[in-house]
């Protein structure tokens, strides 16, 4: 692949003499970039030893930078020296261009990386949160997939110390709501956290270090390039090209510039990320397009955004907090939090509901029962979500496909903590969100605003009413469970043996990045909402959204539930974490878990079974592990034979575990999953010829909550399990 970058960069800088001024910068800060980390090499090389090993934490890709741009695998010191060499003797240093200003930002990356990874050698990095120091592969896939497919719609690397710290505090308010990626360096990391901006991992806002830290944006970028856009180690000019195209980043220079700085700025520019600086600049500084001022701090996002070609069609909100991607990973923890809603703790659900054109009053937000100013801290609450919508291309198919996006939307809003589906979704509110104003009202103003910008196709009037009130909330949750069963029966006729096409769900992947559903006609999503036929409509709806369909090709196993095309895709879209998965056994490669799923399933060895517990159930279970406890083994994308997340509807499904035994398998569960499924379950085990009463052979917390416990109950009601053949 052929790029003529001469072209992209010096025809950008129009008429008129060249700005050799901030090339000598540029020049000069390589060159003391590069004697320093030669000095500070010299000395590791005599303390440790050529051959000492040198490496960064939790990556595959040795010394990013280096590995990428070209394609060497550095182990140990003495490997550095030649790189040094070649680095140093790339850019001249009386050759006042811009290209060779490149190079020289080019070879400051190198040095960068080096005297960074020296100092991880002498131990002189500590993981204190928030500082992040280098950032690790794990995180790089958590967030990078967003970051090229601009879900995320740019990086901000921010360096140096602002004039003004409430004044820094609002640009980066601004560029959090707006989802923006951060990299920070230097002082203004202080200055945020005295403004009391939230930083670190969970709000994709990262807080690198010292100044040479800066080098982590830049190998966070370049393994995005490696990881999710295939560009192999080494092929530099495709991977400028990458950085250019893809990666859509750019530096913010906040207070007085140095050559080191403006050297490290030049490879970022080398990279294809323009500098905007608070500083003014001379004619013989400014470079138009790449490196500029804007000293104006109410302008500088607008400016940067332009600059990089960055365009946002996004609904703009009136809330009291941040709202964006930047906030989906938040964790409201208990100290934390407010007031909780759900999650087993009190009554709650959500729907979305097609309605007639009559039945709607477009915008109407109301809220039914007691408003969060009128409710104590620390309440556990009922609470109720309807969100009413009329389009004249809506159909009852899309209705479970935008009402999985109130996870997402909610999620946005800087405070609030949203996990699950349907009846057993689960809400926080933090106590920083209510002390800035946050009201219930507000998560219908998001839902609102959010669902008429994502869906303009289908939806043209929303209304949505918030419930807080007992009776309101019971009431209405029954009319939500008619409708969830409607869904599902829609469901019943369908099989995977009858169909070419099975998909995907990453929905849950800001919580588990490495967890894919595979949802078929007869396998529901953990989560218990997303149908075949739900994320089938998804599809048509949004082709690049969180539902993608995988052929059903070249079959593997298929007694286990193991194609060739199901696991291309799981490779591909697990981060390269999962190479094969078994679509219908517990024992052997099993699919992955969230955090959402309905239930979990374990092995009970002692009696050749399996048991299933659910959310609400909080005792102990046969396994030893009480639910809380399961959830944290089994949940955020790992392989666990012998467990596994599922939705409660894949209990009474027919590919039920079906190379392991099905539902004959099956010696324990809590009373209310038994009272909640008897009717279908009852006609499952009459189909597999277990018999009417197969359900009251099935163990649960009333005959006891250990395998010693249950194991005289199944002997004396003939359980079926404890004949079969051994499940280890």
């Amino acid at each position: 692949m052929s790029v003529n970058f001469d072209k992209i960069y010096e025809g950008l800088i129009r008429e008129g003499e060249p700005p050799k001024k901030i090339f000598r910068q540029a020049i000069d800060g390589a060159i003391m970039a590069v004697s320093y980390a030669e000095i500070l090499l010299s000395q590791a090389i005599r303390i440790y030893g050529k051959d000492a090993e040198i490496s960064y934490p939790d990556t595959a890709y040795y010394l990013p930078v280096i590995r990428c741009l070209s394609g060497e695998k550095i182990t140990s010191l003495g490997e550095l020296v030649p790189v040094l060499n070649r680095k140093r003797s790339q850019f001249k240093t009386d050759e006042l261009t811009f290209a060779n200003a490149r190079l020289a930002g080019e070879s400051t990356l190198y040095a960068a990386e080096i005297i960074e990874a020296l100092r991880y050698m002498r131990g002189e990095i500590k993981d204190v949160p928030p500082w992040t120091n280098f950032i690790g592969d794990p995180v790089v896939r958590r967030f990078g997939i967003k970051m090229v497919d601009w879900t995320i719609p740019g990086e901000a690397i921010i360096i140096g110390r602002a004039k003004d710290s409430k004044k820094i505090a609002q640009v980066v308010g601004d560029l959090m709501s707006k989802g923006f990626m951060l990299f920070l360096s230097d002082e203004v990391i202080e200055q945020l956290l005295e403004e009391e901006v939230k930083l670190g991992i969970d709000y994709i806002a990262y807080p690198l270090g010292n100044f040479t830290q800066i080098v982590h944006a830049a190998n966070y970028a370049l393994r995005a390039g490696m990881m999710f856009g295939g560009v192999e180690p080494g092929k530099r000019e495709e991977h400028r090209d990458y950085q250019r195209r893809r990666i859509r980043a750019f530096v913010l220079h906040l207070g007085e510039r140095d050559e080191v700085k403006t050297a490290a700025e030049f490879g970022a520019i080398f990279l294809g990320f323009p500098t905007i600086t608070d500083q003014e600049l001379s004619k013989e500084e400014e470079i138009p397009d790449w490196y500029i001022s804007e000293p104006d701090y109410d302008k500088l996002v607008q400016v940067a955004m332009e600059v990089r070609g960055i365009k946002l069609t996004s609904v703009k909100l009136d809330l009291p907090v941040n709202f964006g991607p930047a906030f989906e990973g938040e964790t409201i923890r208990k100290g934390d939090m407010y007031v909780e809603m759900g999650g087993g703790r009190s009554t709650s659900f959500e729907l979305v509901r097609s309605v007639e054109e009559s039945e709607i009053e477009d915008g109407k937000v109301e809220v039914l029962g007691r408003e969060l100013n009128e409710v104590k801290e620390g309440e556990k609450i009922p609470f109720g979500i309807l969100v009413d919508i009329y389009g004249r291309k809506m159909q009852e198919d899309f209705e479970g496909v935008l009402e999985r996006r109130i996870h997402d939307f909610i999620n946005y809003g800087e405070g609030l903590w949203h996990t699950a589906q349907r009846d057993i979704n689960w809400l926080r509110i933090s106590k920083d969100a209510v002390n800035k104003g946050i009201k219930f009202k507000h998560f219908g103003d998001i839902l609102v605003a959010k669902m008429k910008g994502e869906f303009p196709s289908i939806v043209d009037r929303v209304q949505v009413t918030i419930l807080t009130d007992p009776a309101k909330v019971e009431e209405n949750i029954k009319l939500a469970r008619l409708r969830y069963r409607k869904r599902d029966d829609r469901m019943r006729g369908l099989t995977d043996d009858a169909v070419d096409t099975f998909y995907s769900c990453t929905l849950c992947q800001s919580f588990a990045p490495n967890h894919v559903c595979i949802v078929t006609p007869e396998r529901v999503g953990l989560c218990g909402a997303v149908t075949w036929l739900d994320a089938k409509a998804s599809y048509e709806i949004d082709n690049t959204g969180p539902n993608q369909p995988i052929p059903k090709e070249g079959a593997i196993d298929e007694d286990r539930g193991m194609w060739r095309s199901v696991n291309e895709f799981l490779y591909a879209n697990s981060n390269r974490n999962l190479e094969e998965v078994n679509l219908y056994t517990l024992m052997d490669k099993p699919m992955t878990s969230c955090g959402c799923f309905e239930a979990i399933i374990a092995i009970v060895p002692e009696a050749n079974g399996v048991m299933i517990t659910t959310r609400e159930h909080s005792g102990m279970t046969p396994c030893g592990m009480a639910f809380s406890t399961l959830a944290g083994m089994v949940g955020g994308g790992t392989q666990t034979p012998g467990f596994m997340g599922i939705g409660r509807s894949y209990i009474i499904s027919r590919k039920f575990i079906k190379a392991d035994g099905g539902i004959a398998r099956l010696v324990w569960m809590p009373k209310e999953l038994k009272e909640y499924l008897r009717e279908d379950f009852i006609k499952r085990s009459k189909e597999e010829g277990l018999g009417e009463d197969f359900i009251d052979k099935i163990a649960d917390e009333t005959v006891g909550t250990t395998a010693e416990e249950i194991l005289s109950f199944l002997e004396e009601k003939g359980h079926p399990a404890l004949t079969m053949d051994p499940l280890i």
